[in-house]
């Protein structure tokens, strides 16, 4: 616990859990409150690093009083509070405000950058961004997105968030800047997720695939030559797509004999002769130890420390707000029958 209360800002990377940084998977695993936006970041990846005695607070949910409210109680009892925020928190979603809001509440304040949703797109597809021929990449946010045509003139790679609905005017101003219909096109939504969608298209199909596939939220799109979908056949499993699967060489006969044979084999020992010493056991050389990957080392590490058991944890405050009851008048139990009198016992005369 620390002493004046901390938060942090994390960037949670595109949607998949293992996408998360060491550090942010490790602030998570110390939080005591988790905000997060299930629209935005995966519940898989708050499920993998959250302990189980968390509170969770969803986002969407919730009004920016509210948040605020949840930053005083954090100063207040010294608790831990971690804001995802999807891609990579440094470059966007609003954490100026906040962090400069938790500054003046007297917060611990920290940031802690992630995978960018741009940076895996392009992984994925497998291009880089900033090539001979695009030699730079412009990101555009939401808000900045009226100023397409101005970019679009620089005929350079660009990178932009816009919501689906609003893609026939994204297209125009695409045109408008002095991109062709031809050129390159990469839709990408929800990266690294169960349900993603990664298209290769042009400028002049852009809006016809995005009602195709029923993109009416915020999408990323990746323009210009250097995403350009590669000609060439590099591997099976990078072309072929996801109608057709790719085909399971056919085993011959030989080997389908050979495997049956070892699948029923039963190894029986064999006895020895009494005239015939049993031979010594050859020795065994030892294998080589493999070495330790760092990474997954330190993951490992910060489970142990972080994750203790319920019985060494200290209990901690939560920060859910519980009404107060009013305290209730004391109740007297009075009884509605008279007290019982005691017998009189009348003294013994004696016998004269």
């Amino acid at each position: 616990m620390t002493t004046t209360g901390r938060v942090t800002f994390v960037g949670a990377g595109p949607g998949a859990a293992d996408l998360i940084t060491v550090r942010g998977a490790r602030r998570i695993a110390e939080a005591d409150v988790v905000i997060w936006a299930p629209s935005a970041v995966d519940a898989e990846c708050v499920r993998e690093h959250a302990r189980a005695d968390a509170d969770l607070v969803d986002f969407s949910r919730v009004t920016p009083e509210e948040i605020t409210d949840l930053y005083r109680k954090a100063a207040a009892s010294r608790q831990v509070v971690v804001r995802l925020h999807a891609g990579d928190a440094a470059t966007g979603g609003g954490v100026q405000e906040q962090h400069d809001l938790c500054v003046r509440l007297g917060l611990e304040v920290e940031v802690v950058p992630g995978v960018s949703v741009v940076a895996a797109a392009a992984a994925r597809i497998g291009r880089e961004l900033t090539q001979t021929e695009a030699s730079s990449a412009v990101l555009l946010s939401p808000e900045s997105s009226e100023r397409v045509s101005e970019f679009a003139q620089l005929q350079t790679t660009m990178a932009a968030t816009v919501s689906g609905a609003r893609t026939g005017q994204f297209v125009e101003k695409l045109l408008q800047g002095g991109y062709t219909e031809a050129t390159p096109v990469v839709v990408a939504y929800k990266v690294s997720q169960a349900d993603e969608v990664l298209v290769h298209t042009t400028v002049g199909e852009l809006e016809a695939v995005v009602k195709k596939h029923k993109l009416y939220r915020p999408t990323l799109f990746l323009v210009g030559a250097a995403v350009k979908a590669p000609t060439r056949r590099v591997s099976a499993s990078a072309t072929t797509s996801v109608d057709e699967p790719l085909r399971a060489a056919r085993p011959s006969r030989w080997s389908r004999r050979a495997a049956s044979r070892i699948a029923t084999r039963v190894d029986e020992p064999v006895p020895a002769r009494p005239d015939e010493p049993i031979p010594a056991a050859a020795p065994v050389p030892d294998a080589p130890v493999a070495e330790p990957n760092p990474a997954w080392t330190a993951v490992e590490e910060i489970q142990q420390s972080v994750r203790k058991p319920a019985e060494e944890q200290a209990p901690k405050p939560k920060l859910t707000v519980v009404a107060a009851e009013k305290p209730k008048p004391p109740t007297v139990n009075a009884s509605t029958s008279a007290p019982r009198k005691k017998p009189v016992r009348k003294p013994k005369r004696s016998a004269n």
